[in-house]
């Protein structure tokens, strides 16, 4: 019997490559979807989410890949039977979509009230001066700051939330009963998450809407799941409520997947007997001159232990990686002291050594790897640059890579022929290679799936454990930092706010900001270890 509230159907759908390959890369997918309704779509990269999600939206590249079995249906109608005009149609009106990253999403050349308008003008028969009425109306929806001056701005002149929020009300503003959101708040700090997680929800209870939430963040997934769908490797693991799946998985990859969120509950302490191999001392750093200044960081103070990994927490704008770059002397700091075992780097010219010393673990390895360039090469290059014979740089490469437990076969490879997991074992390969003092962690998990981000942090760990590296970690996500780091700094406009041993600072923090952090956090209550919420005293 057809339920009249189901909006979105995916029936028996499997994707293969064209020409057809070996195996599809998706199998017999089915899921549904109905109005009001909040269905999450989880699992690791590769396992087919988005793809599934461009099929629904008709966006599958036609010359590359093909729904091979099975039917789409959107009210009833098969979007898989639609002809190119009717599917231009139904985007926007029908079904709509909140892509990952906005910048991506959005023409840098045209302001941000101009892309907005384009779905009215396309779509609607509504007058230039109606349109723009209703844009603004809908900028307001979203909550956007003096909307008549973001309706004239450029896509780079707005923050990574505000130009999430333009996304968001591109897809909405036609009412379309289902939007997929692929996930639209990976890269977001915690506090704009929560804001943008906020706004959907409202949209959807005021419109109806249904919602297919395509995520591997299982904070997100328990704050607003109705139901969960998972995925591995192209097939459907297991589907269920909410609640069935984070407390009684079925089957052991959704066990694996949930037990990987890191736990808000911090496990290292200080080592305040250790010498110290960083002390920061009043650091500054300003750009711009008169009514262009901006203070990106002020009076800075902090130390690094030897074995210890310091963590920088705070929202985009706070000022960590300005501090990071000023640490490694990528940027010089306008005031202050940045003392390397014991030796003041900011007034040092000849850089040399030190660079040997503090190595930089970027966040995005492919872009940090040079594409041209063997993984041999990329690692041996410190080695010879510092005068290590050849023959005992490539044998120092191949035993670092088995210390990030990658074979040393892998070394005439290229960085293309590795997964992002793999990629950032890599770039941390070639920082240790250099045996340095200090490494610096620019978010290096943020953008990978919880399982590989769990095998990272336990590297990293493993790392310090083995080597006594000292490691200054720079981070957005609280669970990450409570599961490695032994001291926190919270940031805030350039400056920091509170500092202390990580458990302090995340069980009893001082500072306003600092709670409201935590509480921006997904799931703080949640124990996804235990598949269970946290029982906490009354």
């Amino acid at each position: 019997m057809k339920d009249e509230n189901v909006v979105l159907s995916v029936e028996d759908v499997s994707i293969d490559t064209r020409p057809k390959g070996a195996r599809p890369i998706t199998r017999n997918i089915s899921f549904t979807v109905k109005a009001g309704e909040t269905v999450c779509v989880v699992g690791e990269s590769g396992s087919g989410k988005s793809i599934t999600s461009m099929a629904v939206m008709g966006l599958l590249p036609k010359d590359a890949l093909q729904v091979t079995t099975g039917r789409i249906l959107l009210d009833g109608e098969d979007v898989l039977q639609a002809t190119p005009a009717r599917m231009r149609a139904l985007r926007a009106s029908k079904v709509s979509m909140v892509f990952q990253e906005p910048m991506t999403a959005l023409n840098p050349v045209k302001t941000v009230g101009e892309q907005i308008d384009e779905v009215l003008r396309l779509h609607t028969k509504l007058s230039k001066a109606e349109r723009r009425k209703s844009v603004l109306q809908m900028m307001e929806r979203v909550h956007l700051p003096d909307v008549a001056r973001i309706y004239g701005s450029y896509p780079h002149q707005l923050s990574g939330g505000q130009r999430q929020r333009i996304v968001i009300a591109m897809a909405l503003i036609l009412r379309p009963r289902v939007l997929l959101a692929d996930e639209p708040t990976t890269a977001l700090d915690v506090t704009t998450q929560k804001q943008i997680l906020k706004l959907i929800k409202e949209l959807q209870q005021e419109e109806g809407t249904a919602v297919v939430f395509v995520t591997h963040d299982f904070g997100v997934v328990s704050d607003i799941a109705d139901r969960i769908v998972v995925m591995n490797r192209g097939d459907l693991v297991e589907t269920g409520t909410r609640d069935e799946i984070l407390t009684r998985p079925k089957q052991d990859y959704t066990r694996m997947l949930i037990s990987s969120v890191p736990s808000m509950q911090p496990r290292f302490a200080p080592l305040p007997d250790q010498p110290k191999v960083l002390d920061v001392i009043g650091l500054a750093k300003t750009y711009g001159k008169g009514r262009t200044e901006v203070k990106a960081a002020q009076n800075i103070n902090f130390t690094v232990r030897k074995g210890e990994i310091t963590g920088i927490i705070g929202e985009s704008g706070s000022g960590k990686s300005t501090v990071a770059r000023c640490v490694m002397r990528l940027t010089d700091p306008s005031d202050g002291a940045v003392r390397l075992q014991g030796k003041d780097i900011v007034p040092m010219r000849n850089l040399r050594e030190m660079r040997k010393q503090v190595q930089y673990i970027f966040q995005d390895p492919y872009r940090s790897l040079n594409p041209r360039r063997t993984i041999a090469q990329s690692l041996m290059e410190g080695l010879l640059n510092y005068g290590m014979p050849e023959a005992q740089a490539r044998a120092k490469a191949a035993a670092t890579l088995e210390m990030v437990n990658l074979p040393a076969s892998v070394m005439d490879r290229y960085p293309h022929q590795f997964s992002g997991g793999q990629r950032q074992r890599i770039a941390i390969a070639r920082a240790i290679v250099m045996e340095p003092d200090l490494l610096i962690a620019d978010e290096a998990v943020s953008a990978l799936d919880v399982s590989v981000q769990a095998q990272v942090l336990d590297l990293l760990e493993d790392i310090r454990d083995r080597t006594g590296v000292s490691v200054l970690f720079i981070t957005h996500d609280l669970r990450v930092a409570a599961q490695i780091c032994n001291a926190l700094v919270v940031m805030q406009k350039g400056q920091i706010v509170e500092q202390g041993a990580t458990r302090d600072v995340l069980m009893a923090p001082s500072h306003p900001y600092t709670r409201a952090l935590i509480e921006a956090a997904p799931a703080p209550e949640w124990d996804f270890q235990n598949f269970r919420p946290l029982l906490r005293a009354v």
